[in-house]
């Protein structure tokens, strides 16, 4: 039987992306870190860590073992949590994780309802993308992320997570103001093969689906500026440096004409994501209601729905 203590240890350095971080956060040593984690290796007959110049990293084997020890640390966390409120000790609490442009609308809204019908819970509210909220929810940092991926670029949330649908919108072409294609209401990608792109500046879904769609219209895309902020994308389209893909939950822009796409446009699929139901607080289960039934409220959701 491994030590659940020893599981954190290692939890703890990779999180933290040393010895020293982890001795720090678990109020330890770094020499009682470092035997800690080599007795944990010694137990299970195999090198969990490689020490590089840049900090120590998970073999194979050890990353395996963080994926197992995420899900049973997480488990006891929630026993904890609810012998607590058992005991009458708090109210309970729920964290939540969403991306920007789902922030603005969606969450807010779910949020305020949530709010409304459960003052005594502790509400709480970050921002990050899926690369980030995901793993933060492996983890048990937070209880639910709104996340997202692409009908032609799914994402594989792994085990130990479930995923609900909450939103589908169709992805649309964004030009400048007075562009000659913007006096058509209906664009095709193709005709876009000699502009300039803009998408993200990291390895991401966002910048793949760009790639993905002018690929599937046969070119390859030029890629001028990026950025992750669609507001900073929209400033460049309305100063006339490229074109790029919007989804509807983005909003519009004075300087910007949205177009739609022909004849298929992608389509971003907004996730409730947690962890499995047995790990799941009633806190939990009630936003991911409230989330859903926001979703299903939205103009963008309906529409899409009649057109499938």
């Amino acid at each position: 039987m491994l030590d659940v203590r020893r599981l954190n240890v290692l939890r703890e350095v990779v999180k933290g992306g040393s010895f020293s971080a982890a001795a720090d956060a678990l109020y330890l040593s770094q020499s009682a870190v470092s035997q800690q984690i080599a007795t944990l290796e010694r137990e299970v007959g195999l090198q969990l860590l490689e020490r590089t110049t840049a900090g120590p990293k998970p073999t194979a084997a050890g990353g395996a073992l963080l994926e197992h020890a995420d899900a049973v640390l997480c488990r006891l966390e929630e026993a904890a949590r609810e012998l607590a409120e058992i005991a009458g000790l708090e109210a309970g609490r729920l964290r939540l994780m969403s991306f920007p442009t789902a922030s603005a609308r969606l969450v807010t809204e779910a949020m305020s309802e949530f709010h409304r019908r459960h003052p005594q819970v502790e509400l709480t509210f970050s921002e990050g993308e899926p690369e980030d909220s995901l793993p933060a929810l492996r983890r048990g940092d937070i209880d639910v992320a709104v996340a997202f991926d692409y009908d032609a670029i799914s994402e594989d949330f792994g085990r130990d997570l479930d995923a609900g649908l909450i939103f589908q919108e169709a992805m649309r072409i964004a030009l400048p103001r007075g562009h000659p294609l913007a006096a058509s209401s209906e664009v095709p990608v193709e005709a876009l093969a000699g502009e300039d792109w803009l998408c993200g500046e990291r390895p991401s879904s966002c910048q793949l689906v760009v790639f993905e769609t002018c690929r599937q219209a046969g070119f390859e895309p030029t890629t001028s500026f990026q950025s992750d902020d669609y507001e900073v994308l929209k400033g460049l389209i309305a100063a006339g440096l490229g074109v790029t893909l919007l989804p509807e939950l983005a909003g519009d822009h004075p300087g910007i004409e949205l177009r739609d796409i022909v004849p298929k446009p992608p389509v971003r699929r907004i996730w409730a994501v947690t962890r499995e139901a047995a790990s799941r607080s009633p806190a939990t289960e009630t936003m991911v209601g409230i989330l859903r039934r926001v979703g299903d409220r939205y103009p963008a959701q309906r529409s899409l729905a009649a057109a499938a």
